[in-house]
């Protein structure tokens, strides 16, 4: 099932920050992924079923940014005037059509090029949740969508890493590395 509603737009402001996450200024999507990106909040969410699988996605191909590369659940940006919670709920059911709770689990720093088109320059959210629903993909933002079980995607990742994204593939490190014990807090 899929829902085509064009949900993200290159002239939606975005939240631009410092190191410390102080609130700079606003600018458009599009300014922020120039040249070398502007720094910018943004978040990553993280779905596992109960069968402790994760879910990922095949960008879309209308991507500007890493089209048709594999990565998490679901990314996006916090707009002017959203918190995190906010951002990540709205995108989550935007993109997949799912509505879970989420958990926080850290924030990390990432400069990524993609050639000469732009790049992303992030101050990034990393959340995790649990979900049973059926998924519903936006087709305006992704192309493809699978659970796959946790250790067939750590050695995907090693045997393919450039097909995933960047920020997906740092993000992943750390949470089969680091919090692994809050992954299985999910299913109890």
């Amino acid at each position: 099932m899929t829902t085509d509603k064009i949900v993200s737009f290159d002239d939606e402001k975005l939240i631009v920050v410092d190191e410390q996450d102080s609130v700079l200024e606003y600018r458009i999507k599009t300014e922020c992924h120039q040249g070398e990106g502007i720094l910018h909040r943004a978040f990553s969410i993280f779905i596992f079923n109960s069968k402790k699988e994760v879910l990922i996605q095949k960008r879309s191909a209308q991507k500007l940014l890493w089209p048709d590369f594999w990565s998490n659940s679901c990314c996006s940006h916090p707009r002017q005037g959203e918190t995190l919670e906010y951002a990540a709920k709205r995108r989550l059911k935007e993109e997949l059509g799912l509505e879970t709770d989420l958990i926080y689990l850290y924030t990390f720093q990432y400069h990524a090029n993609f050639g000469t088109i732009g790049s992303e320059r992030e101050l990034c959210a990393v959340l995790i949740g649990r979900s049973g629903d059926p998924v519903r993909i936006n087709p305006n933002e992704i192309a493809e969508w699978k659970y796959i079980d946790i250790e067939i995607l750590t050695n995907d990742l090693h045997k393919n890493p450039d097909v995933f994204t960047p920020w997906f593939k740092m993000e992943w490190q750390r949470l089969t590395g680091e919090y692994m014990d809050r992954i299985h807090s999910l299913f109890r």
